[in-house]
């Protein structure tokens, strides 16, 4: 496939590429890189810059009283993507909170919603689960007074539905991850979340490397929680505020047990100082303090550019990117090297994994220097490129290609 018809499919399909910055490749042959390490740490959008700045300017300029005065008063800050983050994930308003960050979030989901008893307390996680989910699980079963080696059941991600079926009534909480981390396959989570329910479990979801990346129907699916981060697909910056859902039918039973602070507390008590918790209905109830607004602007630029856009529009630019770096892949006849990612479109989101041969930093690192392509790796073998909908062209796609045949030598 030539480059030309690459800048053609570019011109017919630009995405949104003119409202991010793209990191610039000096001295290369061509201005920007070609950035696919989105699935790490999305680009800044253009307009975060004078969002933050606002808030910066309403600090000095107001201090505390910028908590109901400034132009988006931080007493409420988190409201105002309230609709925006429940369109984002399929959930309706009031199910989901912008709030600390992932695995602090897992956490406070775990202490309501992983309740071992009696027979019931396995947690089911996949074999290549992300190592903080594993550690998070791990201390969550020593918490309970359980040994990890016994609680946590690995499996493969391929035998989900079946290790659901055969341990039936020993599961107390399966959590997965929605696209896995490591090979991009996207879960079929609303048949496993109507499995876990079967037997009598819980289901949460860590949404890492799907909020964002593919079309979600939480609330139609009927998912008990879930988490994701921000700093990934939705382009939040470093470290970025995370995000929560819990379902209608939980957060509206404000008598769950939960790790309870101050800003989880009924807004309309909240003041009074008392000593006693009064749980505030919806997922905001298991907030525990006041937003951090700097660190949510970017947060709130990002969510009103996915509710612009849609996360219908972004899949298809998906689709046709992905199927596209795919196809070039293939055509490369890369030697050694092999896409671990499923080959099925709908069984992954905008990543594209590959095992190559010998060390997967040294070939990341020459795609970088020689080529000007970034791409992101998970040691000792594996590549990973994730052609963005938001930001990346069908030219970064054909610029990878070839540097991946000038790299392994196809």
């Amino acid at each position: 496939m030539s480059e030309q018809r690459a800048r053609e499919l570019d011109a017919a399909d630009p995405g949104w590429r003119d409202q991010f910055a793209i990191p610039p490749w000096p001295g290369g042959s061509e201005p920007d890189m070609a950035y696919f390490a989105g699935n790490s740490l999305g680009l800044q959008p253009l307009a975060v810059q004078e969002v933050v700045e606002q808030e910066l300017a309403d600090w000095r300029g107001l201090a505390v009283e910028a908590h109901l005065e400034g132009r988006r008063p931080w007493l409420s800050y988190h409201e105002l993507m309230r609709e925006t983050g429940a369109r984002l994930v399929g959930a309706v308003p009031g199910e989901t909170v912008m709030m600390n960050t992932l695995t602090v979030n897992l956490h406070m989901m775990m202490a309501t919603f992983y309740r071992p008893a009696g027979g019931r307390t396995k947690i089911v996680i996949e074999d290549s689960a992300f190592p903080s989910d594993s550690y998070a699980v791990a201390s969550q079963a020593v918490h309970h007074g359980l040994d990890p080696d016994q609680t946590v059941l690995r499996v493969d991600p391929e035998g989900v539905l079946e290790a659901i079926e055969q341990e039936g009534e020993r599961i107390a909480l399966v959590l997965l991850g929605g696209v896995n981390y490591l090979t991009g396959r996207f879960m079929d989570i609303p048949a496993i979340t109507a499995a876990t329910h079967a037997v009598g479990a819980v289901a949460g979801w860590d949404l890492a490397h799907a909020a964002g990346n593919v079309p979600l129907r939480l609330h139609d699916w009927e998912v008990d929680f879930a988490v994701w981060c921000t700093y990934k697909y939705l382009n939040s910056g470093p470290g970025a505020v995370a995000g929560a859902f819990v379902h209608q039918r939980h957060g509206s039973n404000t008598d769950l047990p939960r790790l309870a602070g101050w800003w989880g507390n009924d807004p309309g008590t909240r003041f009074q100082m008392g000593p006693l918790f009064e749980a505030r209905s919806g997922a905001d109830g298991w907030q525990v303090s006041n937003p951090p607004i700097l660190s949510l602007a970017p947060v709130l630029v990002s969510l009103e550019m996915f509710d612009q856009i849609g996360m219908d529009v972004l899949r298809k630019r998906s689709l046709r990117l992905t199927g596209y770096l795919a196809e070039l892949l293939d055509a490369a006849d890369l030697p050694g090297a092999r896409v671990i990612t499923p080959s099925d479109p709908q069984q992954r989101g905008c990543q594209l994994s590959l095992a190559v041969p010998g060390s997967a930093a040294e070939v990341s690192e020459r795609l970088r220097s020689e080529h000007g392509v970034t791409a992101d790796v998970r040691q000792p073998n594996v590549v990973r490129l994730a052609p963005v909908p938001m930001y990346s062209t069908f030219h970064d796609c054909w610029r990878a290609a070839a540097a991946l045949k000038g790299v392994l030598g196809g």
